[in-house]
């Protein structure tokens, strides 16, 4: 038997969640049986799109149940093995995050290629928001050189890479961040040009100053105020690759939509959202392609790491209140 601890959920957030809407578990793990592993987890992700299974209706996955362990993606290390395909001390993907210890057959797990970059980077870029960019820009977007692009909340780990993504492109590149510091490490450290979006008076006009040529590709993360901008300095026959609208998840009443939606019409416009998932066919490809990019220097990315698994709710309510630069992460050990 191995002591374990896991996070569930114990009622369905009304609004913004709050840290009593999650209750850390004590539990225990049996030893594997023949054609089983344990594996216990050392990083875990929390992302947006968590905050749609924490209702009860139908989605493009199954709402969390109430009183069970949350599941997402991590990070862990085989410490017992009854299986030979994963042998002791392999480390290797899982969507069995919020706990520390699991028991699998091998079902759903990858077995992580060493290389030359840390190992939770294979949760952020390296991992599905690297490829959620990836995807997003140059298949769903069909990204062309010397394009004007604006993407918002470009500092997290989705938006960082859509810029980078397009300045290796040769593209006009702006993104939308909400803090200073956010702005600085884009500017100052993955060379994209930013704007600070709480420190507009109208951020239609501003978007609007900084593409006298228009926007030929829009990489929509936030929703609301954004697309709005976004779809009034559309250039004509403009994309936007709809990704996130973290500026709604939290809404008790429906927001109001933009009230330019008819540029759509007049300016022909194509807006097609999108799920990573339906792309696994790409992971290959991606993965050789970023691997390629980050060897060469030319993407850089952030991370914003809490540490120990009590942790994980405060990480993930942070990502609605503007916390994180880069992935938010929370970390559980360290390999053996």
């Amino acid at each position: 038997m191995t002591y374990s601890r896991n996070v569930s959920l114990i009622r369905y957030p009304n609004g913004t969640p709050r840290g009593e809407d999650f209750q850390l578990c004590e539990t225990t793990v049996t030893d594997p049986a023949p054609g089983e592993i344990l594996v216990r987890n050392l990083w875990m992700s929390v992302d947006p799109y968590m905050r749609g299974r924490m209702r009860p209706v139908k989605s493009y996955v199954p709402p969390f149940q109430l009183g069970e362990s949350l599941d997402g993606r991590a990070i862990g290390q085989v410490a017992i093995s009854r299986n030979p395909a994963y042998p002791e001390g392999a480390l290797v993907r899982n969507n069995l995050g919020w706990r520390e210890h699991f028991l699998s057959d091998g079902a759903g797990l990858q077995i992580i290629e060493p290389r030359a970059i840390p190992l939770q980077a294979y949760l952020g870029i390296m991992g599905a928001p690297g490829m959620t960019a990836w995807v997003g820009t140059t298949h769903i977007g069909k990204l062309k050189e010397n394009e004007n692009v604006f993407v918002s909340a470009a500092a997290g780990t989705v938006g960082s890479a859509v810029c980078q993504i397009a300045k290796i492109f040769g593209c006009h590149v702006v993104g939308s961040a909400g803090t200073r510091k956010k702005v600085a490490w884009l500017e100052e450290e993955a060379g994209v040009t930013a704007l600070d979006y709480r420190a507009c008076k109208d951020l239609t006009s501003d978007v609007a100053e900084r593409f006298p040529n228009g926007i030929d590709l829009y990489f929509e993360n936030v929703g609301g105020a954004h697309l709005q901008a976004a779809i009034e300095s559309m250039n004509d026959f403009g994309r936007v690759v709809a990704c996130g609208m973290i500026s709604t998840y939290n809404d008790t009443v429906p927001a109001a939509g933009p009230s330019n939606l008819m540029h759509i019409v007049k300016k022909r416009i194509r807006m097609q959202g999108f799920i990573v998932r339906d792309h696994m066919d790409l992971r290959d490809a991606f993965e050789e392609q970023m691997g390629s990019w980050i060897a060469d220097g030319k993407i850089k990315w952030r991370e914003t790491v809490l540490e120990s698994l009590e942790r994980a709710p405060d990480a993930f309510i942070g990502l609605f209140k503007g916390e994180n630069i880069g992935k938010m992460l929370v970390k559980l050990g360290d390999p053996e």
